[in-house]
């Protein structure tokens, strides 16, 4: 069965609530194990087929902490190549810490990524919260069909 990785931090809750919807689409299309987490030990990366990383944007960058776990990822060599990659995020003014992310993925591990990431400005309403869960649902069946 194929494992999916939701890791996200969120300081106001926005993200939160948009890694919550991601999940939702992902169990819906079943047949695939999602762990949703705030952290994550980085050898435990390497047990997943996809990660997909919720980063919200504070000052033109991504949070210290989803900084750090590529950082360390990469100091202790964590395969992640061919994996599925995505990222989301909530911002207030530009949003690039969801790119900056993928830009990560795609040239430091060689992950499969998919674009564009998810941007939501300030709270997600019902209709962003649909379409993170069609990101899950994505996800899911991409995960499934490799």
């Amino acid at each position: 069965m194929p494992r999916i990785l939701i890791l996200y931090y969120s300081a106001s809750g926005n993200t939160r609530k948009m890694a919550e919807a991601v999940a939702e689409g992902i169990r819906a299309v079943g047949g695939v194990e999602v762990d949703v987490k705030y952290y994550v030990n980085v050898e435990d990366l390497a047990g997943y087929d996809a990660i997909i990383v919720g980063a919200p944007t504070y000052n033109h960058n991504m949070p210290l902490e989803i900084s750090m776990v590529f950082r360390e990822a990469s100091a202790r060599n964590v395969d992640l190549k061919g994996k599925i990659g995505a990222a989301f995020g909530s911002y207030g003014w530009s949003g690039e810490a969801p790119n900056l992310v993928l830009e990560i993925m795609e040239r430091k591990f060689e992950m499969q990524v998919i674009r564009p990431p998810l941007l939501v400005r300030y709270a997600p309403g019902p209709a962003d919260l649909e379409k993170c869960k069609a990101l899950g649902m994505e996800i899911a069946n991409r995960a499934l069909s490799k």
